[in-house]
């Protein structure tokens, strides 16, 4: 089940909480009860898996192909 990032705007406390994809948007209060909260993006939806291949370019295409003079 995946894992998603809360930040409380009350009292400023991260949390975590474990829900099925189709509840990721439900509102979710704090563990000290206060329900002002928003979901944080996931470092690795915004920056990828750490030590995950990089694209090394030059995969095809007209310039990535070397057609273009």
């Amino acid at each position: 089940m995946p894992r998603y990032d809360f930040r409380c705007r009350a009292c400023g406390s991260t949390f975590e909480l474990s829900r099925p994809m189709a509840q990721s948007d439900e509102p979710a209060a704090c563990p000290a009860g206060h329900d002002d909260t928003v979901r944080l993006l996931s470092t690795i939806a915004v920056t990828g898996a750490a030590g995950a291949p990089r694209p090394s370019g030059g995969g095809g295409g007209c310039c990535g192909g070397g057609c273009c003079g």
